[in-house]
């Protein structure tokens, strides 16, 4: 295998500057972009080879319905008086359909919780591959792990079994409207420790 110097800066600079994006523009991703991006999350370390992660892509129907679901979490929270209510889901509804793209991601189960901590372990690599990915063909993205993701109403749009597959987050995709300033990391030697 040739490991050019090149590739490895590229690499090194697409990790150092990717942020998450949270604020997309109104253009359109082409689904040529989001299946390079998606094509990169197949390539993902995985021991053992399960290939757990499924990548659901939703459209316009699944997009509205996913919006619903999301101002349903939202207004259970509140006692606010209806007129409040109304905007309240309006606002939660609109946030998740600003999202040019969303990906719904899932790690398949199998009923052994070490092969399952692997599998999400391997699903989160995964993610981390498809942002590096979509950042390099000049997409952001955001993963989002908000609470409405668990609720039954959105397995059951997924068509996601929850004794089969778990709901590991949505990935909003588009072209950033405002990329944010870095936030400051902690130094190498706070984090890392040479063992005897």
């Amino acid at each position: 295998m040739n490991h050019k110097k090149e590739t490895r800066v590229n690499l090194f600079d697409a990790i150092h500057t990717r942020r998450t994006i949270k604020e997309f523009t109104a253009q359109p991703v082409p689904d040529d972009l989001l299946m390079q991006a998606l094509e990169a999350g197949r390539w993902a370390q995985n021991h053992r080879m399960t290939e757990p992660w499924r990548f659901l892509i939703l459209g316009p129907q699944s997009r509205q319905a996913i919006a619903a679901i999301n101002g349903d979490a939202l207004l259970e929270k509140t006692r606010a008086d209806a007129e409040t209510q109304a905007k309240m889901r309006a606002d939660a509804e609109a946030k998740i359909l600003s999202k040019p793209r969303i990906v719904a991601v899932t790690c398949c189960l199998c009923g052994d919780k070490e092969v399952e901590q692997e599998d999400y372990a391997a699903v989160a690599c995964a993610v981390q591959n498809i942002q590096l990915a979509a950042w390099g063909l000049g997409l952001g993205m955001q993963w989002s792990s908000s609470g409405f993701i668990t609720r039954p109403a959105t397995y059951q749009l997924l068509g996601v079994d929850p004794a089969r597959e778990m709901i590991v987050g949505l990935l909003y995709f588009g072209y950033p409207a405002v990329v944010p300033a870095p936030k400051p990391r902690k130094p190498l030697a706070e984090v890392s420790r040479t063992l005897p």
